[in-house]
């Protein structure tokens, strides 16, 4: 199971997140937008955690620059994430045929993309995982602003079968709210299963803790909405829109038990079908579509 980040969900899962993953064996691409001082001082106080974390880089000239500095001052971190919103571009193929020539030995997740034909453009490229997912996020605006989307699991499945046919791998990236939607995600054929709004809310999550008539909150925020380009760009560019918006997320506490939750679901699923690892999960997977799933009498209960 991977815990990672993208453009789009404030899957911005600051290095406490990474801190806190190790124990369950879970993964964390830490965000572009940390300086190299942050990692070092990240690194030398966690380097426990150095295996379980990808850093992430955009397209740019500087961001190539930032990636080679972070790889080569703390060469423990053996995982990159060249992480788009839109991964069907000649540039960004050709980035990643520049980042696997300049790190042979690094492993390189890339995307997002939807379809088969891109995941399998992106291997031969020289990516290994591949990120599956364009709108499915709970803070993603893009499907309502651009009108570009592609339903999640459908993805997956087409995007899982091109990517395996060359010894790939890909990442359902959005779109899950209970862990039953993890345990679908990898009987769609995913390898790895990102999570944003499920894990934002926490103690380990970014962002100041609100208090607000006896109530906890958290903001969390789409890395395109208009609170993240701000952030991290000063404006929000002139020919562009924001994909993401923001949200204040009830306080959860420890992210421990939202994880073993998810954990616990995924391995009740595997017993229900008959699945003795998860590996064996999209071989004992049929879908089937229903109008309702769950018996909504107690809706407002969680």
């Amino acid at each position: 199971m991977s815990v990672s980040s993208k453009r789009d969900a404030c899957k911005v899962l600051f290095f406490l997140m990474a801190f806190s993953s190790p124990q369950f064996s879970l993964f964390t691409a830490v965000h572009k937008h940390y300086s190299l001082q942050q990692w070092k001082e990240f690194a030398s106080q966690n380097p426990e955690c150095l295996e379980h974390v990808a850093a992430s880089s955009g397209t740019g000239s500087s961001d190539f620059e930032q990636l080679e500095q972070i790889l080569e001052a703390i060469p423990q971190v053996k995982y990159i994430c060249l992480d788009v919103a839109n991964g069907y571009s000649e540039h960004f193929v050709e980035f990643v045929k520049d980042v696997r020539k300049r790190f042979p030995k690094h492993t390189i997740m890339a995307g997002n993309v939807v379809t088969g034909e891109m995941v399998e453009e992106l291997i031969l490229s020289g990516a290994d995982i591949i990120k599956v997912g364009i709108g499915p996020g709970s803070v993603c605006t893009t499907r309502k602003k651009t009108g570009v989307g592609y339903p999640q699991l459908s993805a997956v499945m087409e995007c899982a079968d091109a990517a395996h046919g060359l010894k790939g791998h890909i990442i359902s990236d959005g779109g899950c709210s209970c862990p039953g939607d993890v345990a679908k995600a990898f009987g769609a054929g995913a390898d790895f299963v990102m999570l944003g709004g499920m894990l934002a809310g926490h103690s380990e999550s970014g962002g100041e803790l609100i208090e607000r008539d006896g109530r906890k909150y958290k903001l969390f925020y789409g890395m395109s909405s208009e609170m993240a380009m701000k952030k991290y760009a000063g404006v929000v560019a002139e020919y562009r829109a924001s994909e993401g918006k923001t949200v204040e997320v009830p306080f959860k506490g420890d992210v421990e038990h939202t994880i073993r939750d998810i954990l616990g679901g995924i391995r009740s699923t595997c017993t229900y079908v008959g699945a003795a690892k998860l590996k064996e999960l999209s071989r004992r997977t049929t879908f089937i579509r229903v109008t309702q799933q769950v018996n909504p009498i107690f809706s407002d209960e969680s």
